[in-house]
């Protein structure tokens, strides 16, 4: 049994319940059949002990016999099993059955006319059951009492009984697998309501709903609102860390502009190198502080996020694009964007934003001419890869798993979109501390919603440069 199966649980019990009641039930059925049988027999001795008593003559005045004896024809039978036996002041007749034996009847003296019931021994050792009358004989039987037995062999009775038993079985058999199945499907039948819940929270999870609601049972519906309070609440939460993260932003995007005015003007009054000192520190805070920003908005959501939201891929890239491209970097190349407009993934616009604005300035600074965008269905069309392909140097292939480590630095792991001239081997544009979080920053974002990122060479001729697959789930993928 599973620990923790619930199902298997009461099957278990059920079963053991099952079998229990009919093992009861079998015990019991065979005891009240043997009673049965004894009363019967009993009955059937005491019409022989009456046909004995009926049969008792004394013919010619001679000694006291048994005229007419029962009917049955064991009696004449030797050793059948079924035996009488009369004795009158010293007189013993008995049946032919007996043959040369005899009833062991108990020392006893019973009342005139009254049954008594004895277990005996017989011939060849056989229990006997047998029933005793005494009776006082007529003045024309010549007077004085007699006691009268009839006995039978125990083993009949225990023969009847086994078969019974054995008769029962297969009805017993029959009848637990019935009870089995009713188990069964009672059990499915209770548990279906966990069932619903189950399916309710994947239904939550893929964002085809928000709520269980409360079409359940009794017993259910208190532990469906208590899911329902909790999902609430931690949207709440979400929302909470969300607004924080913004108020952190807007804190801190304020100082580091004062930081860039000081830079410009250290340059000009031409020193330089404390400018780029503190250019390189500043950078290093705003890439820092990008990356927590991030972090801290979706990492409160992880436990239940809003997956009911959705992003169109094709207005965010051309709303990311038209930022970069004004920059210095990215005006002097060739922006391509091939991503149906109808496309939707299953992730919040702002942390798609984020994730391609990253990619997208990485791409500007080591794309000869040309970046693009694209979108590839995948296998079983529930995820999707949202691809940035670029034109530069590429990378080595050993390098790859640098670029998305905690802290891997992008400009420093190889080429192309990750930052280092493959002719020249230098740092390319942007080279400083935590100028690599870029890609780690995507990985996080990509992760929180159930997705992934992956890097490699293009394997195209016309654009050997830098591939990057932001893999994430289509919006309405159960």
């Amino acid at each position: 049994m599973r620990h923790g199966s619930l199902r298997l649980r009461l099957l278990l019990a059920g079963a053991i319940s099952i079998l229990l009641a009919l093992a009861l039930s079998a015990a019991g059925l065979v005891l009240l059949f043997e009673r049965h049988v004894d009363r019967r027999i009993d009955q059937e001795l005491s019409v022989h002990l009456d046909q004995l008593i009926a049969g008792l003559e004394r013919p010619g005045g001679d000694a006291l016999d048994v005229a007419r004896p029962p009917g049955d024809p064991r009696f004449a039978l030797p050793l059948s099993g079924l035996y009488w036996r009369v004795e009158q002041e010293g007189l013993v007749l008995r049946s032919r059955s007996l043959w040369d034996g005899d009833l062991a009847l108990p020392l006893d003296d019973p009342v005139d006319g009254e049954l008594h019931r004895h277990m005996i021994a017989g011939p060849d050792g056989a229990r006997l059951l047998a029933l005793e009358r005494r009776i006082s004989l007529p003045e024309r039987l010549g007077g004085g009492t007699a006691r009268v037995a009839a006995a039978l062999d125990r083993a009949e009775i225990d023969a009847a009984v086994r078969a019974f038993a054995f008769d029962l079985v297969p009805y017993l058999a029959v009848l637990a697998l019935f009870l089995l199945v009713a188990a069964f499907a009672q059990v499915s039948v209770g548990l279906h309501p966990l069932k619903a819940v189950r399916d309710g929270l994947a239904a939550i999870r893929s964002g085809d709903r928000r709520r269980l609601g409360d079409a359940f049972p009794d017993e259910i519906r208190p532990l469906a609102g208590e899911f329902d309070g909790l999902i609430a609440a931690r949207e709440a939460q979400v929302a909470s860390a969300r607004a924080r993260a913004g108020d952190l932003a807007h804190g801190l995007r304020t100082p580091l502009q004062v930081l860039a005015g000081d830079v410009e003007r250290l340059r000009a009054r031409g020193e330089s190198e404390i400018a780029g000192e503190i250019e390189t520190v500043a950078t290093a805070m705003r890439r820092h502080v990008e990356r927590e920003l991030v972090r801290a908005r979706i990492a409160s959501g992880r436990a239940v996020v809003d997956l009911s939201v959705a992003a169109r891929p094709a207005d965010v890239a051309r709303s990311v694009v038209a930022v970069v491209a004004r920059t210095p970097a990215g005006s002097r190349l060739d922006w391509r964007i091939d991503i149906p407009g109808a496309a939707s993934l299953r992730i919040d616009p702002d942390d798609l934003a984020e994730a391609l604005g990253n990619l997208a300035e990485n791409a500007a600074r080591h794309a000869r001419s040309r970046v693009a965008f694209t979108l590839e269905a995948e296998p079983g069309a529930r995820m999707a890869a949202l691809v940035l392909r670029d034109d530069g140097p590429g990378m080595a292939r050993e390098r790859v798993a640098e670029l998305v480590g905690r802290g891997g630095r992008l400009d420093l792991a190889g080429s192309g979109a990750a930052g280092t001239s493959a002719e020249s081997g230098r740092p390319g544009p942007g080279t400083g501390s935590g100028a690599g979080l870029g890609l780690a920053i995507v990985t996080d974002i990509a992760e929180a919603w159930g997705g992934r990122l992956s890097i490699g060479n293009s394997d195209e001729d016309e654009a050997p440069g830098l591939e990057v697959r932001l893999h994430l789930p289509c919006a309405g993928a159960g």
